[in-house]
């Protein structure tokens, strides 16, 4: 099959199946990764086809938003480094607000055991994890729960977050980057995501490189609104400088 062909028909699966990843399009058509993620490419540019992490999905597609479980164990990896460089960033006794994300969680899970912190948080899977850590005082964001990511959402949310002012937020996005800002599917959760970051005096966003340069539906900040941004290897020297010339001070893990 010849490359036009073989796009071609990655175009149809992914608009029947509203995504497409590379792994199984390698199996499918006996090629390698490294082939399927040149057709992408291609389709990207032409405009058929958004990129997105490890497969892509149908131009236009700006609502798409991957399951819990999917989320995390996508880049766990770069996550876990993600996470691991995080803890320089915790407040002194301080009180931080941990948004919905599977980053975030990440971070939720590595706190040492002997840190003694007011934590602030509308995600579900966030507070389970920090339910029973010793040096904790837990604060739960209430409100509507959406099930794709566990997240306390609507108006309930948005008056507790008016209500507060924490030393630091560390923030969750579907998507960044200096033309688009701060990103993410659902508009419920963007003005969740909104109020939390207005919430803090300091803001450190947690996204894998593969997050740079997406774009989704609802949008919910700056990138210059961003004080630190942590994140992996995978963003280009080139990127991190063209977002540090915008006020953002980036560390990659």
């Amino acid at each position: 099959m010849y490359a036009p062909e073989r796009q071609q028909e990655i175009l149809r699966l992914a608009r029947d199946g509203g995504r497409v990843d590379v792994v199984s399009l390698a199996e499918e058509f006996q090629v390698t990764a490294e082939t399927i993620r040149r057709d992408l490419k291609a389709l990207d540019r032409a405009g058929l086809l958004r990129r997105v992490h490890g497969g892509a999905i149908p131009a236009g597609r700006l609502d798409f938003e991957p399951d819990l479980a999917e989320r995390e164990t996508t880049a766990a990896d770069e996550k876990d480094r993600i996470a691991k460089a995080a803890l320089a960033e915790l407040p002194d006794k301080g009180t931080m607000i941990l948004d919905a994300g599977t980053t975030v969680a990440r971070l939720a899970g590595a706190l040492p055991l002997e840190a003694t912190l007011t934590v602030v948080t509308h995600s579900l899977p966030i507070a389970a994890r920090l339910a029973d850590h010793p040096g904790m005082q837990l604060h739960l964001i209430g409100g509507r729960v959406r099930h794709r990511t566990r997240a306390a959402v609507d108006a309930w949310a948005l008056r507790a977050y008016g209500e507060i002012r924490a030393d630091v937020v560390f923030l969750a996005a579907n998507g960044f980057s200096a033309e688009h800002g701060l990103t993410t599917p659902d508009l419920a959760e963007a003005a969740v995501k909104r109020a939390a970051l207005a919430a803090a005096r300091r803001v450190v966003l947690l996204a894998d490189s593969a997050k740079h340069g997406q774009e989704h539906f609802a949008r919910f900040g700056d990138l210059s609104e961003v004080d630190l941004l942590i994140t992996d290897s995978g963003l280009s020297p080139e990127d991190a400088t063209a977002i540090e010339r915008g006020g953002t001070e980036v560390v990659r893990a």
